[in-house]
């Protein structure tokens, strides 16, 4: 008999939803949400009933009985660090999300809807139906000497694409014949945001923040700014706090040379003989390859391979460039865009085999 999992993965104006029958899906939907109807919102948690109604009305919609959800996994949010896995949605989870103890992400209410529909499975079918979430952002794995940055009162974090990379790394893994925990390797994620992670012995020892400022320049993220020119900014009167906040990320990176977050827009600018958008997209490229190779130090360059990955990857000019400047150092495989949703539902898969722990949080 086959299990059938619900994932949920809610975005900042958008929630996305899965059916999934064991491993083969059944139906994916992305519920759109106007400002409209968010305005009466003051902060994410306030959104909960909205978003868990329109989830229910899509999941009657497709003809998805209740009774017939034996797991709920929700995108794992903005909360404390832990180690990679699947995790219960608990009161402490619960607590952390809604006093915005470790920030605010619209991802952070993931688990909190994966809960309240789990327990109207539950009603509905008399059976207990687990609330997870797995890799979120703020999977900390890192090695001590990685959290350093040159000063205490600014310790490295690490916050990334987790799932993603966790994702494409046991792929390769799986397609080398070989465990996760065998192999050694760079990930590099390629979305509106970057991570380049060194995956070792079933952790992710080193990576980049994605989130504030550390790394190459994404489509609409800073990256690794001049500290002294940014302090410069800070008080010089001419930027608000939240101006600086999205100067590293939202107004950063490609949308602010370009204006546009776009790589796609960018490559037919660079093809119609835009001399601007050949330096931005050629500067994208050597930033990330010095990102990827700095990172293959970590490992003493006896790397496995370089997984690359996420929606940019897609780009055949962008990979042939990249793959130029770094395939000296480990073969270069490129898995575009992320299956999130899959891996969600896998990961809630896993837990009914028996083949992954609930771990507590």
């Amino acid at each position: 008999m086959a299990y059938t999992i619900l994932a949920v993965n809610p975005g900042s104006t958008s929630t996305k939803i899965s059916v999934y029958s064991d491993s083969s899906e059944v139906f994916t939907k992305t519920l759109r949400h106007t400002n409209e109807e968010l305005a009466p919102y003051k902060g994410v948690i306030d959104q909960l009933a909205f978003r868990k109604e329109t989830i229910m009305k899509a999941l009657e919609e497709n003809k998805v009985e209740l009774k017939s959800i034996d797991i709920c996994v929700g995108r794992g949010g903005v909360i404390k660090p832990i180690p990679s896995g699947v995790y219960g949605v608990n009161q402490a989870m619960i607590d952390d999300i809604k006093n915005v103890r470790y920030g605010e992400h619209a991802s952070n209410l993931g688990g909190v809807l994966a809960l309240e529909i789990s327990k109207e499975v539950e009603a509905a079918s008399g059976k207990k139906v687990n609330a997870v979430i797995a890799d979120p952002v703020v999977v900390d794995e890192l090695n001590d000497v990685a959290r350093l940055s040159g000063h205490p009162e600014f310790p490295r974090i690490s916050i990334f694409h987790a799932l993603n990379q966790k994702a494409i790394a046991k792929r390769y893994a799986k397609e080398q014949g070989k465990m996760y925990e065998d192999i050694s390797v760079v990930v590099a994620h390629l979305g509106g945001g970057i991570s380049v992670g060194v995956h070792k012995g079933g952790r992710v020892i080193d990576v980049n923040d994605a989130l504030n400022g550390d790394g190459s320049f994404s489509p609409e993220r800073s990256g690794t700014l001049p500290a002294g020119l940014i302090i410069n900014a800070c008080f010089s009167g001419k930027y608000t706090k939240e101006q600086m906040k999205k100067f590293v990320n939202g107004k950063g990176g490609v949308v602010s040379y370009l204006g546009t977050n776009s790589m796609l827009e960018v490559e037919h600018m660079v093809e119609a003989g835009n001399a601007k958008a050949k330096l931005v997209s050629d500067a994208f490229v050597y930033q990330l390859a010095k990102d990827i190779a700095a990172m293959s130090t970590v490992l003493c360059g006896k790397v496995d391979a370089i997984l690359v990955t996420g929606g940019i990857a897609y780009s055949k000019s962008l990979m042939a460039q990249l793959k130029e400047r770094i395939s000296f150092i480990a073969p270069v495989i490129v898995y575009p865009g992320e299956d999130e949703m899959g891996t969600l539902a896998g990961n809630g898969l896993a837990v009914l085999k028996g083949e992954e722990k609930i771990k507590e949080y």
